[in-house]
């Protein structure tokens, strides 16, 4: 087995901001981080409303690596909180705070606290591939076979 990646991260408004668990894997299966919300003031989430949330922190990835942000399995099931660009995506070159772009698809206003856990963020590896511009594709069972092709 090969060492796991490592990532830097940086906590924005270390003053401030202490009291906000940075990413964290909650079991020891777990594939995503935990994300918490760094809000001074409670966020109410109405039906059909877009907000960009901060999360206090930064950080460096490898070269190779992006990390994808995507929604909490619990706020999306219970009360229809999800991330309006699942999964979002943090290239390696970027420095800037991460903010999780949440929006409610339920039927009743939601309410976010400092601190709650509104994303979860999985590392993966990633290439950027040559583009090789060609005359024609070759041929294969399903060919242009669209949504619904197989019967399943």
């Amino acid at each position: 087995m090969h060492p796991s990646p490592s990532i830097e991260l940086l906590r924005l408004d270390p003053d401030n901001n202490q009291d906000i668990p940075l990413p964290r894997y909650m079991t020891a299966q777990s594939s995503g981080m935990d994300i918490c919300a760094v809000l001074n003031d409670d966020l109410v989430l109405a039906p059909g409303r877009i907000s960009l949330v901060p999360t206090g922190f930064a950080m460096a990835l490898p070269d190779g690596f992006e990390a994808q942000i995507r929604p909490r399995s619990g706020l999306a099931v219970k009360h229809g909180i999800t991330i309006i660009n699942a999964p979002g995506t943090i290239d390696a070159d970027y420095r800037g705070e991460v903010k999780v772009a949440l929006i409610n698809l339920g039927q009743e206003s939601v309410t976010l606290k400092r601190g709650d856990r509104i994303a979860q963020m999985v590392i993966q590896q990633v290439c950027q591939v040559r583009i090789n511009v060609v005359e024609q594709l070759n041929d294969t069972d399903r060919s242009v076979g669209g949504f619904g092709h197989t019967g399943r």
